[in-house]
């Protein structure tokens, strides 16, 4: 990923969903993704299971997104990826908590053990290898490691006995009669616990969008924003964006939420902000971390590398009646010199800041006009 800059300052790139065959989305060609499985970097000592568990509830996570992220001025980054894994239990997403969500770095110079120092030929046959599944038995359910094996088919692999469990009641019950047609990965379980299966494609944010405004600009945008009741959109097949940061608008009224939004405004759809050693774009005043732990194995600062938006929901069929994950933003946190350590995936920070509530809607709302 490229850190271009203009007079000195980094352009933030922004991150959009495509649509595109799974096949292309594998870790031969270095994808940055949402939703389905993990395209695994090292494909050797994957996160165990206790790394990749919820610290609230000590269920699986499920694979949220990755950035492929490399630092072009050190040879150990050629390759680099950051994995983002959430909870999928809607209790453990906790305002301001971001005890249900982790996150992973991985690196290798371009000479590794595991791919070719030239780029892949960009072609479905032959695209699952290499992959982490010719180095370990991985979940069917998850895609992360599977130690467990299920006692009847002797086929299935699984991280956990509540993946085994929900692979039985989503068909395996049925399927393992029959050991010679189950799949060692894909299954009806995987379907109920994945989120969709996306492309990030990454694009710099234009300058007249991130230049600073007046406060009085601010709040002319916003209220004019409230006003309208819908925003510019790029995705003619998402009508539900439109909706769902409006009604988001009417959460905060914040100041710094009122900058969030004029920010964004030109490009609503953008699901990953990437502005590494940037300052995150804020949803609120309230809940700015005053300073982040340093990496544990070198002692470096850990610098902001980029976030992901609030809009990502709207593409997760993530709602339930009541409750929900939700956040206003995820930041992610990662060692500065990004070093190198005695394993393949290490621990970065994750930090979750949501939004102000506010007792009531704000007046000048159009769902609240009256004729």
């Amino acid at each position: 990923m490229s850190m271009a800059k203009v007079k000195g300052r980094p352009i933030v790139e922004l991150g959009f969903l495509e649509k595109t065959p799974s096949w292309k989305l594998r870790s031969k060609f270095f994808p940055s993704k949402v939703g389905g499985y993990p395209a695994w970097l090292a494909l050797k000592e994957l996160p165990t299971y206790e790394e990749l568990s919820c610290r609230r509830c000590n269920k699986p996570l499920v694979f949220l997104c990755q950035l492929y992220a490399p630092f072009h001025d050190k040879s150990i980054c050629f390759h680099r990826i950051v994995f983002v894994f959430v909870c999928r239990e809607p209790d453990c997403s906790q305002d301001n908590d971001a005890s249900n969500i982790r996150v992973f770095r991985s690196q290798l110079p371009r000479e590794n053990e595991f791919y070719s120092a030239d780029p892949s030929k960009d072609i479905e046959l032959g695209s699952e290898s290499p992959g982490a599944g010719d180095f370990n038995n991985l979940c069917r359910v998850c895609g992360a490691r599977g130690p467990k094996t299920c006692g009847g088919c002797k086929v299935a692999r699984y991280c956990s006995k509540d993946h085994q469990a929900l692979d039985w009641k989503a068909g395996h019950r049925e399927e393992c009669k029959n050991p010679d047609t189950v799949s060692k990965v894909s299954c009806k379980g995987s379907d109920t616990f994945l989120f969709p299966e996306f492309e990030i494609e990454m694009e710099p944010e234009e300058l007249e969008v991130a230049k600073d405004k007046t406060e009085e600009e601010v709040m002319k945008d916003y209220q004019e924003l409230l006003r309208s009741g819908q925003v510019t959109h790029q995705n003619d097949d998402d009508s539900d964006t439109e909706n769902d940061l409006v009604d988001m608008a009417t959460k905060e009224t914040d100041k710094q939420f009122q900058k969030f939004r004029t920010r964004i405004m030109d490009y609503p759809d953008q699901v990953v902000r990437y502005d590494r050693g940037g300052e995150p774009l804020w949803v609120s005043t309230s809940n700015q971390p005053v300073a982040m732990p340093h990496c544990p194995a070198c002692g470096e600062p850990r610098q902001f590398e980029f976030q992901v938006m609030p809009q990502l929901l709207v593409h997760l069929k993530v709602d339930n009646p009541g409750k929900s994950i939700d956040w206003g933003t995820i930041l992610v946190y990662s060692c500065q010199d990004s070093c190198q350590q005695n394993k393949h995936y290490v621990e970065e920070v994750a930090f979750k800041q949501d939004y102000s509530p506010i007792p009531h809607i704000m007046k000048n709302h159009p769902h609240n006009e009256t004729n």
